[in-house]
């Protein structure tokens, strides 16, 4: 039998200080906090633990048959939606909805919004009474995916909600959800842990501690992203930005069609991602900041900012952040890679920029 997801250490004081009164927990919770610090699994885990039949300390017991449910991703109860893109990502297969038949042709091209054919798969659901009269639990991840028509079509079952049912809405960025639909929930914060901590969690996965420290800078301090960046193929110093920073860095213009076939590999909001970290980076060094993401790319960034004005720097970040907000437009990946890489390297290239 699998494991229930437990949380993790940064999280566990504060869940069972939020899970222990049962009595008047919120029927909608918004749980939200920066990428990387664990937010989907402290959902899995605090729904666990409100299904328990034996909780300790409002966490989840681990051995009673609610928890042996959802070890095995069967309990009734318990629905987890996100976008197939996602989905297929994680490996979660109870939340994809992408068939057979589209699985293959559909791994890139799977949706990256949570549908409104998705949310209306809970009417039945909540149609029915709760498992041996308990509780239910459903989570939405990331709340912001919902489109319009998906947001307006929840908020009727958040509004009016079946008997027992909790609702964990997981989110990177408030600021995107529908505003009525946060008006119904309440909020749990999520910090980022504190530095030591993600560094004594990521040397116990195995890490050493020189590679513990580039990966939690690299991830912005969020450890569950700092593991995953150094699990990754495409982990971006070593997949292309290390060898793009350094042309940059000696004046010369980047081999476009090589990065153009590398990054249209990636989904465009990881790649830029990745580029507004590189100019926070050139930023922060403009104003004799220590580095907060590549201090390994230190000589090249150094180069790279003693070429640039800091508000040409500002400006191509605002720029990219733009960009980011259109990261799933429908047109061609290819043209788009091209226009943002040659925009950053006009801005990087230009004497006295």
């Amino acid at each position: 039998m699998s494991a229930i997801t437990p949380f993790f250490p940064w999280q566990t004081a504060s869940a069972s200080q939020w899970l222990g009164d049962r009595e008047r927990f919120a029927h909608a919770w918004l749980i939200y906090g920066p990428p990387g610090i664990g937010k989907l699994t402290f959902a899995r885990a605090a729904a666990t633990s409100l299904l328990c039949e034996r909780p300790t300390g409002g966490i989840a017991c681990g051995t009673c048959e609610s928890c042996s449910w959802i070890a095995n991703d069967s309990h009734p109860d318990l629905r987890l939606i996100m976008p197939d893109r996602l989905a297929q990502q994680y490996g979660l297969q109870e939340a994809a909805t992408v068939t057979d038949a589209q699985e293959g042709a559909a791994a890139k091209k799977a949706s990256g919004e949570i549908r409104i054919d998705q949310v209306r798969q809970l009417d039945s659901l909540l149609s029915v009474t709760t498992h041996r009269s308990g509780m239910r639990v459903i989570i939405l991840f990331p709340v912001e995916a919902l489109n319009s028509a998906s947001a307006n079509y929840l908020l009727k079952s958040v509004e009016e909600p079946a008997p027992g049912t909790v609702f964990l809405l997981v989110s990177h960025a408030p600021d995107k959800v529908l505003p009525t639909l946060l008006s119904r929930c309440r909020r749990l914060s999520l910090p980022m842990p504190a530095r030591e901590e993600g560094l004594a969690w990521l040397q116990a996965q195995g890490l050493s501690e020189t590679q513990a420290d580039t990966w939690l800078h690299a991830s912005g301090g969020a450890p569950v992203g700092a593991l995953t960046l150094s699990q990754s193929s495409t982990e971006p110093v070593s997949y292309w930005l290390g060898s793009f920073t350094q042309s940059l860095a000696d004046r010369a213009m980047p081999d476009m069609a090589d990065y153009t076939a590398r990054l249209d590999k990636l989904q465009p909001a990881e790649w830029l991602g990745t580029l507004q970290r590189l100019f926070t980076d050139l930023m922060l060094h403009s104003q004799g900041l220590p580095l907060r993401y590549f201090p390994r790319l230190m000589p090249f960034i150094k180069a790279i900012a003693e070429e640039l004005s800091a508000p040409r720097i500002s400006q191509t970040a605002v720029w990219l952040a733009a960009q980011q907000r259109i990261a799933d437009h429908p047109l061609n990946s290819r043209l788009f890679i091209q226009s943002v890489l040659q925009r950053v390297c006009v801005t990087c290239l230009s004497k006295n920029g």
